[in-house]
Parts: C-alpha cells; structure tokens; sequence
C-alpha cells in the first residue's frame, strides 16, 4: 500500500521538470499556483499571529493591552486570517500539489487558476480594508442584527466563489490524471484524503454562499431582513465545516509526513479511506453542537445531530488518530528498530523539523483537542462550557496546534521540494516545532481551566470592572491566565520564527539544484537526504511482527499502549466533567 503514486517511467508531453530529489514529475504550470497560494498563506498567518499576540496581552487581564473598541476588532481581524485565509490558501496548494506532482499530472485549466487566485486575493484584501478600517467590528461570526459594511460579505463570497473554482480544477485534473493514465492502481490515499477535504469544501462554501449572498444583500437594503435563527445555523454550516476541510488536509498531510519521514506505512488501506468517508457524511452535522443552547432549535434536533452524527465524525478522527501513529511504528519497525515498546519512538529523526511537527500535531489534536472536543460536544456538559474560554482552548488545539503545525512541517518538505531552496536559520528550523508546540498547549491549557472556572470567551474585560454588578472568580484563574498568556508568546514566538524560516528561504535561501543522499546537510529535511528504507531482512521481521503469538497487542505494541493512554484521559476527563455538573445541579 502506497500513500503516493509510483514516479512515471516515462516523461509526460506537457511542459515540467523533473524534481532532483523524488524524481518526480512536476508539470510548470502548477508549480507557481502552489507557490502562490502558500506565499500568501504565510503572510495571511503574519497578519493573524500579529494579531494574536495583541489579544492574549489583552485577555491576559495582568496587561491588559487594547482597548475594548481595538480588541473586538482584532479579535474579527484574527479569525478570519488564522481561520480562514491562511488555512484554506496553504489547502488550495495542496489540492495543486495533490493533484498534480503526486500524480504526476497536468493541471486541469491553469490560466482559469490564475483567475480563481485573483478572486481570492481580492475577496482577502476587501475583507482586510473593511476589517481594519473599523467598518466591521460584528466579529468572526458576524450574527445579524450586528451588520457591517457590505465588503466584509462581498469579500467573502468573492474568495469562496475563487476557492469553489480551485475544488472543481482539483476534480477536473483527478479526471485527467485517470484518462491519461498518469498512476498506477487505486488513488494514493494521500490525494484521497485530500480529494475528501474539495468535497467537504464544496459542501462549506455552498453553505456559505447560501447565507453570505442574502446577508450581502440585507447590508445593501435590498432585503429587510436576515432570520438570526436561520443565520446562525447556516453560518455554523460554513464556520465550523471549514475547519473539517482542515482536519480531511491535516491527516492527509500526517500520512504523507509519515511515509517522507520515517517510511510509515498503511495498515489497512480500506479501513483509511472509510474513515475519509465518514468525515464527509457526517462531519457537517456536527457543527450543530455551536447551537446547543440556542433555544430556538428542539431537543431532538440537536441530539441526533450532536450524538449520533457527530460520534460517527469523531470515530474517524479515532481511526486516524490510530493508522497513522501505527503505521509509523511499523514503519521504523520493518526498518530493523525493533527494540522494546517504544525503541522505535527514541530512534525517530526527532530532529527533522518534518517528523517533530507531525507528531506533535497528532499528539495536541489528539489528547488536548480530541477529548475537549467530544466532552463539550455533549449537550448536558455544554451548558457549563458554552461561551466560556473552554470553547477557544479547545479549537486552538485543534485548527491551530493540530492543522497549522502539520502544515508546517509539511512546508519543511515543500521549501526543497518545490521551492527549490535550502530551509533557511537550520538550527532555529529545527527547534521552531517544540517552540509552538509548548506554546500553544500552554495556551490550550490556560483557556481551558481558566473556562472551567467561568471566564467568558470573546470579552474584552474578564474583571468586568464597568458591570453594574460585582462578579468575583477564584484567585486561580489569575493563574490560568498568566499560563495563557506566557503560552500566548511562546506561540507568537514560533509563528514568528517559522515565518521568517519560511520568508528567508523563498525569496533569499540557497538553490538547490542536487541533493547527495547518504549524508546530512543542514538546511535539507533527513526525510530527503536520507530516504527510510526496509531493513535486508524485511521479510524475516514482518513474519516475526504478525505471528500469531504477538495475540491482541499485534505488530505495533507500542501504539497499543499510547492508545490505553489516550482513552483513559478520555474516561477520567468526560466523566470529571459529569461531576462538575452535579454540582451545579445539586445532585447527589
């Protein structure tokens, strides 16, 4: 089982290079899109990490920072930058990437691809002019009646309209690819996990135009009015399925991390891709678990769209969340690392800035973000975690430190890959993961106790000092929030460091016009310069990995292990959080 397509043996028609590193083919009509869209994906994190350190030196009420009018505004500043445009642009190059050099294939219409990145880039810059220009302080969510200057809407159906474009391109060269015959067999799940992600777009953007185009009309006068009730159920179709096209790209991108860095294979390709297809037929549905204590919708409603469906989503994540950890353990194992439960773990490349943001976004997506997720995603619990600092603690593990940081390490790969050049600042390239990755568990963590406590999400002023009434919390969430906030600059600090990794070596780094493997150079990912291969006797090892006398704990025991972890910090922290709930009402 393979995660991307064999190289070619023979060279295609259309205009390409051959890549000096893989072989493979890299068709020239794709390669600037990529390098487009992830250019103006980094910037669009510039803009959002700015804006981040901004907020939590404000939430963290010892500082204070902004003023309330300045904070709001960011506050939308940063969600859209962080959750929308760096996210899905560095998505748009990787359906390019996917679609083309993993199949080795022609873009399918790259002129209509230039012009899907211009509407895009317009729709980002009218949204950036409104925004901070103060014409649309309505936050991320934007819920009518608040209603802002008509370029904050236009701006988004302008880039939703440029990313539909990019899905149907994506599909259309799949189709290509297929007809010209350019792989071999079933698609490499890397490109399905990749091909779910368009699909899921194309379901998140058609719910976006279907609330955005009557709410851009009602901000023309054109309509009197928005239902808030309705709006806010169509808009969580669209603000919470767009970060499902993150979680479809992330794994996707963790499965081709893991087979670059440490040769991780595919335990069982059909089991993988269900998992895919669960994520498209149920992920959407649970957006509703935003909604759990609108009273404008019934209890059934919100049960089965919370309970059933929304399990079925997260069963995915958990089939992933095991295939992945596993097949790179046995992986390491079929390359002779065969010592002990976790022999294979101390003998990873720790220092392949590739490998280290891979395995750290499995591990906070996972522990921090997973079991946060399923608990407040629970009807009765979320009466005491709606609108506190829970909700952000929990999606900052999972949108930031999970997607963002494997699409960093995966930008690791595409700065030789695809940029051509060396990965600039090395030594700093290599410690930037663990910087961000401490960072943002210290902030995951600080908002999630601090909400535990009661602070409220998206307020400016956590003391409420001009309220009519008094409101006291426990001296420990001065704590908590000192735990965010230094979390916060941790977090700010190894954005900042990648994109200056990231900027140095695109526009100022070192070519790359050969890679000599078998030997370290600094500035090259050891996934490259030292490709993982079998061990001699693989045969012998993988015979000996699937005896029979191995029983339950089979041919990865360490990964068993982690996974017993994994549920018992499920068990203890859901059924914590029913205790809490007693208490408050009184039972027992």
């Amino acid at each position: 089982m393979s995660t991307v397509a064999p190289v070619s043996a023979s060279a295609p028609a259309f205009p390409h290079r051959i890549c000096p590193v893989t072989g493979r083919v890299v068709a020239s009509a794709a390669e600037p899109l990529i390098k487009a869209n992830a250019v103006v994906a980094v910037v669009s994190l510039l803009i959002g990490a700015v804006a981040a350190l901004l907020l939590v030196l404000t939430r963290w009420q010892a500082v204070h920072l902004l003023p309330a009018e300045w904070y709001y505004r960011i506050l939308g500043v940063h969600g859209m930058n962080m959750l929308i445009f760096f996210i899905i642009y560095f998505e748009m190059a990787v359906l390019w990437f996917a679609a083309t050099i993993l199949l080795n294939s022609r873009p399918a219409a790259p002129k209509l691809g230039w012009f899907s990145f211009g509407l895009m880039l317009s729709g980002t810059l009218l949204v950036e002019w409104v925004q901070w220009s103060g014409r649309a302080d309505v936050l991320f969510t934007s819920y009518p009646p608040l209603k802002a200057h008509p370029g904050l809407y236009l701006g988004v159906i302008l880039f939703a309209v440029g990313a539909l474009i990019v899905c149907g391109q994506f599909f259309a060269t799949l189709v290509i690819a297929k007809r010209e015959k350019t792989y071999e067999g079933s698609m490499p799940l890397v490109v399905y996990g990749a091909m779910t992600a368009a699909i899921i777009a194309v379901i998140t953007l058609l719910h976006g135009a279907m609330i955005y185009i009557p709410t851009f009309l009602w901000s023309l006068g054109l309509i009197k009015s928005v239902d808030p009730e309705i709006y806010r159920m169509l808009w969580w179709a669209l603000g919470h399925s767009s970060q499902q096209i993150n979680v479809a790209a992330m794994v996707a991108v963790w499965y081709l991390l893991a087979a670059l860095t440490v040769g991780g294979v595919v335990l069982n390709e059909k089991v993988s891709r269900s998992a895919f297809v669960l994520y498209i037929l149920f992920i959407s549905m649970a957006s509703a678990h935003h909604l759990l204590v609108d009273p404008g919708f019934g209890p059934a409603w919100k049960i089965v769209n919370t309970s059933y469906f929304m399990y079925m989503a997260v069963l995915a994540s958990m089939i992933h969340g095991f295939t992945v950890p596993a097949g790179m353990e046995l992986g390491m194992r079929l390359r002779g690392f065969t010592d002990g439960l976790f022999g294979w773990l101390r003998r990873a490349p720790w220092g392949d800035p590739g490998f280290s943001a891979m395995v750290f976004s499995v591990v906070v997506f996972g522990f921090v973000g997973g079991i946060t997720g399923v608990t407040i995603g629970t009807e009765q619990i979320n009466i005491i975690a709606h609108n506190t600092m829970r909700i952000p603690g929990h999606f900052h593990a999972t949108v930031v430190s999970g997607t963002a940081m494997a699409f960093m390490g995966a930008t690791y790969y595409l700065l030789p890959l695809v940029f051509r050049r060396k990965v600039a600042f090395w030594g700093l390239a290599k410690a930037q993961p663990y910087l961000f990755a401490i960072g943002m568990l210290l902030l995951s963590m600080g908002m999630t106790f601090a909400g535990s406590f009661g602070v409220p999400r998206r307020h400016w002023d956590a003391s409420f000092s001009q309220a009519l009434f008094d409101v006291q919390f426990n001296p420990a969430v001065d704590i908590t929030l000192a735990v965010m906030g230094i979390g916060g600059i941790l977090a700010v600090t190894g954005a900042f460091s990648f994109i200056a990794i990231a900027v140095k070596s695109v526009f100022f780094g070192e070519a790359i016009t050969t890679v000599e493997t078998g030997k370290a150079i600094a500035g090259i990912p050891q996934g490259l310069t030292n490709p993982p291969v079998h061990a001699a006797n693989v045969d012998e090892i993988n015979e000996a990995l699937h005896a029979s006398s191995r029983s339950i704990i089979g041919p990865t025991p360490g990964t068993m292990v982690l996974v017993a972890i994994f549920l018992l910090a499920f068990v203890v922290y859901y059924f914590t959080n029913w205790k809490l709930l007693t208490f408050l009402w009184k039972v027992g």
